[in-house]
């Protein structure tokens, strides 16, 4: 038996901008609508290669969006499983896959946050396996984003009716194609993610399976504060990361218990707007040193801040 999964409320939101229905897909038995989310008209980019070093290639578009997350419980198929009998269902329903792609191939941690999902815990990516599919019917794209937990697997389909089409290119997608002019010279912090959409802040300091931040200043929190005030459009994402000490489920717990530290700070002593900012969590998957010095265990206990929009 399988339960038959129909997208009602999105062709709904749909069909109040334009006359255009999004696949209906038929999930495994036990999926339940985790979340739901519409936007009658808004920017987005669909990405349509790997991330390599200068970015990865997107499609910008415009157009009527709907994203939608579900939870398949205690469901033990791998995601390829998961994946392979939706993108048939995509495919007879008339889409064109423009790139498919697995983890590492996509391009892992990077190509992961370039993605614009629903949050957790709506939408769970495991950061070690995920799969991830974009394809187009006409006017109408999709991308279809698979991972699981040790327990369930996790499915998010993002719809959009385009309006306006740009071919694709090489670029950063976690930048707009039309950027929001910088309100002046930039240095330090703001450089870099004006020039590269990512930064650390190197100031702060955690011990080994610790969350808390000392009650001081911090120089980057400051910096990056200013930073978003005069970039109201801007939205980011604070990605935690650990040493190896430890298993990964309990680091990425920890991880994203850094990052929300983090970014209440920013809310309660720097005067961030909290709906420009959320708080993940990488575990150690994604180490910028050797873990086999404690040297290098340290570089890899921090937080990242990473440009996930510059749009409104």
């Amino acid at each position: 038996m399988r339960q038959r999964a129909a997208i009602a409320t999105l062709a709904l939101a749909l069909a109040t901008s334009v006359q255009a229905a999004p696949p209906e897909l038929t999930l495994p038995q036990g999926a339940g609508l985790s979340a739901h989310a519409t936007n009658p008209a808004t920017s987005y980019d669909l990405l349509t290669g790997p991330w390599h070093a200068g970015g990865g290639e997107h499609r910008a578009l415009e157009g009527a969006r709907a994203d939608t997350a579900w939870r398949l419980r205690a469901n033990q198929m791998t995601t390829l499983q998961i994946l392979a009998d939706l993108r048939e269902q995509i495919v007879a329903a008339g889409y064109l896959p423009l790139y498919a792609c697995e983890t590492d191939d996509c391009g892992g941690f990077d190509f992961r946050y370039a993605l614009d999902l629903l949050p957790e815990p709506e939408m769970h990516v495991d950061l070690g396996d995920f799969r991830y599919l974009a394809a187009s019917r006409g006017a109408e794209f999709l991308a279809l984003t698979v991972s699981r937990s040790s327990e369930s697997g996790f499915v998010h389909l993002t719809t959009l009716t385009a309006q306006a089409i740009a071919t694709a290119q090489p670029s950063n997608p976690l930048q707009s194609s039309t950027p929001t002019p910088a309100p002046g010279p930039t240095t330090g912090l703001a450089a870099r993610l004006d020039s590269s959409g990512a930064a650390v802040l190197e100031d702060l300091i955690f011990e080994s399976g610790k969350v808390e931040l000392e009650p001081a200043e911090f120089d980057s929190l400051r910096a990056l504060a200013d930073y978003l005030s005069t970039r109201p459009e801007t939205r980011i994402a604070l990605v935690g990361h650990t040493d190896t000490d430890g298993g990964l489920a309990g680091n990425i717990a920890i991880s994203q218990k850094r990052a929300a530290a983090v970014r209440a700070r920013l809310i309660a002593d720097y005067g961030v707007t909290p709906a420009q900012v959320t708080a993940e969590g990488a575990g150690w998957l994604a180490p910028r040193a050797s873990n086999q010095t404690p040297e290098g265990r340290a570089k890899n206990r921090r937080v990242e801040v990473i440009i996930t929009s510059t749009q409104g």
